[in-house]
């Protein structure tokens, strides 16, 4: 794994810058990264390697935003989630690369797909109820996709922003909800051999770069265009899944 060209060093390391921004201001930028681990490592490796980035992200995400979680809706939806952490894990062990690689590419089209379609659709008209079907179905599909390919922010994105929360309690009780999530998936992580110690010293030498990028995150957040943003990355994300479906 160590052995990369420096145009994989660079492709990795604004990966890592991204998955910064993402932890600190617009956590749909992260698909971008979860495309370009799966392009530049292999599929499976990808999200071995990408997870103690991530989880240095959501620490980061969690120094800043501490305070504004909605610990009732979150301790209603962890139990799903950890049932799709479940379902996700047995599914990485059955799989070959290639299927890895494929089901990464279509799980993010699926949700830039969900994404563009709750857009048009104006948004959800009432909150989702913590607790309820619906938040079932999320937390589900939340815990199978950051099992399997580390896209469970997209889901979640969603089901916070349908849950009606501000943006400070949106990226707090996101970030609590990954530092939760992402530790309880490292043991199944390093059983199925996806976290190894060389894929923690690729991390250590992305982490600079991810601390740049939460820097330019918290900046940025109460400047930046989010419509316009979000257009841009949703562009990037179906070309990188595009590309993982070859």
């Amino acid at each position: 794994m160590l052995g990369l060209s420096a145009p994989d060093w660079s492709l990795l390391a604004v990966a890592a810058l991204l998955v910064g921004f993402a932890k600190t201001a617009i956590g749909g930028v992260a698909a971008i990264s979860i495309a370009i681990f799966a392009a530049v490592l292999p599929a499976k490796e990808s999200t071995g390697a990408l997870l103690p980035l991530l989880l240095v992200g959501d620490l980061l995400a969690v120094r800043l935003y501490r305070r504004h979680a909605d610990w009732h809706r979150l301790v209603r939806l962890f139990p799903t989630v950890a049932v799709g952490v479940v379902i996700g894990a047995g599914f990485l062990a059955v799989v070959d690369d290639t299927v890895m690689r494929r089901t990464i590419g279509a799980i993010l089209l699926a949700l830039v797909g969900v994404h563009v379609l709750v857009r048009l659709r104006g948004g959800m008209r009432t909150p989702i109820r913590a607790g309820g079907p619906v938040a079932a179905v999320y937390g589900l599909l939340a815990g199978f996709t950051t099992m399997v390919a580390n896209a469970g922010g997209a889901v979640m994105s969603l089901y916070l922003l349908s849950a009606g929360l501000g943006v400070l309690g949106f990226l707090g009780t996101g970030a609590w909800f990954f530092l939760v999530v992402n530790a309880f998936k490292v043991p199944f992580s390093v059983g199925l051999g996806l976290i190894t110690p060389e894929s923690l010293l690729l991390c250590l030498v992305l982490v600079p770069a991810l601390l740049v990028g939460g820097a330019i995150g918290k900046a940025c957040i109460d400047r930046i265009d989010q419509a316009r943003f979000e257009q841009i990355v949703l562009v990037f994300t179906v070309a990188a899944s595009l590309n993982l479906l070859r």
